[in-house]
């Protein structure tokens, strides 16, 4: 039997989604680079200016409302990037042309959403800089979801866990880099708007360059009908319980981690009574332990993953030592139990950060629209950040601090479960 050559058929694969362990032989790193500086450079700009710049300039518009002002960000952020990663993901399964069907979709975003922070750089009233906002986060879906679909597209089943894992470095380091470097701007917004825009204009284009994708001209058209509308522009239909327990595993595991990170400042104070001048010190170290395990975890899970040939095993285990950690400061109110914390969640995280992303693209119901399924997987991240706070809330409301610990163990663990139904998956 002749095998195809590596770059024949990853010229196929580029749009097939259709390349096998035998056709890819050989870890392909150069796409996991690809993957690790297009993630880098968007995320890090965006969570910095969505943590740091853009509260800054809201506190410059309107200092009286502004809590209330970052709020209605918040929410209409959601809401439009919901529909966005939907929609946009679904274009991009379907664009047929020289450059593919991500880089399109990579370059326009990268500019658009470059032009978008220039733009809220100047703004100066509140009904400019939300439709600013607004419009950033299509532009910014325009880069997400086709990036994502990279894995489906051109990565073989067996390099699925590394190259998630080269991903998560990426992420790990544009979440914690972004709010370092912006934090640096408070002084100066504009130059911080201008800054992020220069790195966020190479996301796409230099993702793109990287990772070389082949034209998807000759890829069958779908015909404008019925089924067509509902395969690629609704949720998945058929074929798809694993995909919606990847779903759902994905939001409680999330949750779970949000929720604690959530109200850490007043866990520290209220309840294991961290003085205010030790709180700051407290805080940083919760966070470089978070940081360095969720980096190291990055260079080893994806990897032992693809050794073991297993991805629903690393991702509840994840979600395990998520729930192990929180349950830690329970049982204490002394300071140390939160550094306790960080070390065994950070490592829980940092598996699920690293194997989550294979074990998504392999309970797809179509890898045809890998785009938008992956999309709709990833908004578990999103809903996690604002659905853990929330079930914090009620938990401290109910009983108080010492509840959110359990709380946070039991949801942590119903995503265990969830992931361990999942039966197409290894």
């Amino acid at each position: 039997m002749t095998l195809v050559s590596s770059r024949q058929s990853e010229s196929v694969a580029a749009w097939s989604a259709s390349i096998s362990d035998a056709e890819q032989p050989q870890i392909p790193y150069r796409l996991g680079i690809a993957l690790c500086a297009g993630v880098l450079l968007w995320l890090g700009p965006y969570f910095g200016t969505a943590t740091v710049l853009l509260p800054g300039r809201v506190a410059i518009i309107d200092p009286g409302n502004k809590a209330n002002i970052i709020a209605m960000l918040s929410i209409s952020a959601m809401v439009v990037a919901t529909v966005a990663n939907i929609l946009i993901g679904a274009l991009s399964d379907l664009t047929r042309s020289r450059l593919g069907r991500r880089t399109p979709w990579l370059i326009a975003g990268s500019v658009g959403s470059a032009a978008m922070l220039i733009l809220m750089g100047r703004a100066e009233s509140v009904t400019m800089l939300l439709v600013e906002w607004c419009i950033f986060q299509v532009f910014l879906n325009a880069i997400v979801a086709p990036l994502l679909a990279v894995i489906s597209d051109r990565i073989a089943p067996a390099h699925r866990g590394t190259i998630s894992s080269i991903y998560a470095f990426g992420f790990t380091l544009g979440i914690y880099g972004g709010q370092f470097i912006n934090a640096r701007f408070l002084g100066d917004l504009s130059t911080g708007f201008v800054s992020m825009a220069v790195l966020i204009l190479l996301s796409g284009p230099l993702a793109a360059l990287i990772m070389r994708e082949a034209s998807s001209q000759s890829m069958p058209r779908r015909v404008l009908n019925r089924d067509m509308v509902l395969d690629n522009f609704s949720i998945p239909r058929r074929n798809a319980r694993d995909y919606y327990l990847a779903l759902f595993g994905k939001l409680m595991i999330t949750t779970a981690t949000f929720a604690i990170q959530g109200y850490q400042l007043f866990i520290l104070t209220d309840y294991l009574k961290v003085t205010q001048d030790e709180v700051g010190h407290q805080i940083e170290l919760i966070s470089i332990i978070l940081m360095v395990t969720a980096l190291g975890m990055a260079l080893v899970a994806g990897p032992i993953s693809d050794k073991l040939g297993r991805r629903k095993g690393p991702v509840a285990l994840a979600g395990l030592l998520v729930a192990i950690g929180a349950l830690v400061p329970f049982f204490s109110t002394q300071p140390w139990t939160m550094l306790v914390y960080a070390l065994i969640a950070g490592i829980g995280s940092g598996i699920f950060n690293s194997v989550d992303q294979a074990l998504n693209v392999e309970v797809l119901p179509n890898a045809e629209t890998a785009a938008k399924d992956l999309g709709v997987l990833n908004l578990a991240n999103t809903g996690g950040q604002i659905l853990g706070p929330a079930i914090a809330a009620i938990a401290i409301s109910a009983i108080g601090y010492q509840m959110i610990f359990p709380t946070v163990a039991v949801v942590a663990l119903i995503g265990v479960a969830m992931i361990a139904m999942i039966r197409s998956v290894r």
